[in-house]
């Protein structure tokens, strides 16, 4: 996932669906599979997996989005492990490396089994499924790779569970995914399937469905699955980008940095994620800013066609790209194109505490035109002594207000480090991100003090 703050995609979402398997909308808890259920390998005929409708927008800059998602990766592929020592760990792993030949087949069958078996669930899905086929097999890849890190995992299945309350999900439902889902493996891994593997995969799935359950059973008695909120104000900043506030009918807990899942009246079922683009504040609005990109259906409609009384729908809110206000290390933010939001929000919360402390913002762009937030850094960094905001910008002149940097921004950042007494925080493309964390890394800061959207994709709920 790309960045949070704006474009569809954006940030640590998409589309919706149940548990790691995402429906058309975030979903819901779900019960343990009934072991007899897993056995049956029905074989769909004649069933379309795909609506003819446009093609999702792609998940790109946005929550800035976003939503380039990471991508989770196995690692090296392990050769099939002697059945009768292997732990559930590795006949999960190697069953699933083995199903990675054929991804976009398996997903395929498990949707068209899912839709054949069980039509009634066929309504909580987009219309287009293509993009929903790879959502599922990044979050298998990533319950895989995250399968011996407890905590990561829990966190992880947990922030699932509760953000897809929005799509209605019921634990009801999990029996039927785990029946598509042992189908689908079974068929497209046979040489690492077995009775071992099925058992490791019946037990692992249990506990990942029960954990999602649990949680969204809990968050159930402290907060609502959506909130209404009506936008408020509504600000073209270019043809492209927007900036939208928005009064939710319900108070919104959030923390600055994070993002949220957002649908429109217009694409029912269909949800992007987006950041937060200020700190919480005592009137309880929130703004985000939105780039439409092309075939974007969410951020195309959010700039283009929202208006002022216009009524979204927010799920919950996730990310774990904060400020800790218990250390003083000093803040260097990159935020590039909409991925502004986010810094834009930690420089407020800092500013919020009473407690200064350095905060270097590298604000970058592709031209002039592109630093559309520019201004109110500027106003922000002329109110305190402690924040310094820097323009870059990869082609065209410098803008009259403030003389930018020409560049890439991991270049500008290096040009004035080194840092070792920051905390990096980034937000923006994917390659930003990829290119800002090399740069950072290279310049002494440690990759547990490195935050930025692309890693809350493993920590937290998928949109």
């Amino acid at each position: 996932m790309t960045t949070m703050s704006g474009s569809d995609g954006a940030s640590a979402g998409g589309s919706g669906g149940w548990g790691w398997f995402t429906p058309a909308s975030d979903a819901a808890p779900a019960e343990r599979p009934a072991p007899g259920a897993l056995d049956a390998t029905p074989t769909p005929q004649g069933t379309r997996t795909a609506a003819a409708e446009p093609e999702p927008e792609p998940e790109a800059e946005p929550k800035a989005e976003q939503e380039a998602e990471p991508k989770a990766e196995l690692g090296p592929k392990v050769a099939p492990p002697a059945a009768e020592q292997a732990t559930d760990s590795e006949l999960v792993r190697t069953s699933m490396a083995e199903l990675e030949r054929s991804a976009g087949a398996a997903t395929a069958y498990f949707y068209a089994l899912l839709f054949v078996q069980y039509p009634q669930l066929r309504e909580m899905f987009p219309a287009a499924m293509d993009n929903q086929r790879d959502r599922l097999f990044r979050a298998l890849l990533t319950a895989v790779r995250l399968y011996d890190d407890g905590k990561l995992l829990g966190d992880y299945l947990a922030n699932l569970g509760r953000g897809h309350r929005k799509y209605g999900t019921l634990p009801t439902h999990y029996p039927a995914v785990g029946e598509c889902l042992m189908a689908a493996i079974a068929r497209y891994a046979p040489n690492s399937w077995g009775p071992r593997t099925e058992a490791a995969w019946v037990r692992a799935y249990t506990a990942i469905s029960q954990t999602m359950i649990d949680a969204a059973a809990e968050d159930e008695r402290r907060a609502p699955a959506w909130w209404d909120a009506e936008i408020v104000s509504h600000e073209l900043r270019t043809p492209e980008i927007a900036v939208i506030t928005v009064r939710p009918d319900q108070p919104y807990p959030f923390r600055a940095g994070q993002y949220t899942s957002l649908e429109t009246p217009w694409w029912p079922r269909v949800w992007r994620h987006y950041s937060f683009a200020s700190a919480p504040r005592p009137d309880g609005l929130l703004t985000f800013h939105v780039k439409s990109v092309p075939a974007g259906w969410v951020s195309t409609a959010l700039v283009q066609r929202a208006r002022p009384g216009d009524v979204l729908r927010l799920g919950p809110p996730a990310g774990t790209m904060v400020v800790d206000h218990r250390s003083d290390s000093g803040l260097l933010c990159l935020g590039g194109g909409t991925g502004i939001a986010p810094i834009k929000a930690l420089v407020e919360d800092v500013a919020g505490r009473g407690m200064p402390r350095p905060v270097e913002v590298f604000y970058g762009a592709r031209t002039n035109h592109d630093l559309y937030d520019l201004d109110t850094m500027l106003r922000l960094q002329d109110r305190h002594n402690w924040l310094s905001v820097r323009p870059v910008v990869a082609a065209g002149a410098a803008q009259s207000t403030a003389q930018a940097l020409a560049g890439e921004l991991p270049d500008a950042v290096r040009r004035y480090g080194p840092w070792p007494a920051y905390d990096g925080y980034l937000s923006g493309p994917p390659g930003m991100i990829k290119t800002g964390v090399e740069a950072l890394v290279g310049l002494g800061i440690p990759t547990h003090r490195i935050r930025h959207d692309s890693l809350d994709e493993l920590v937290a709920q998928g949109a």
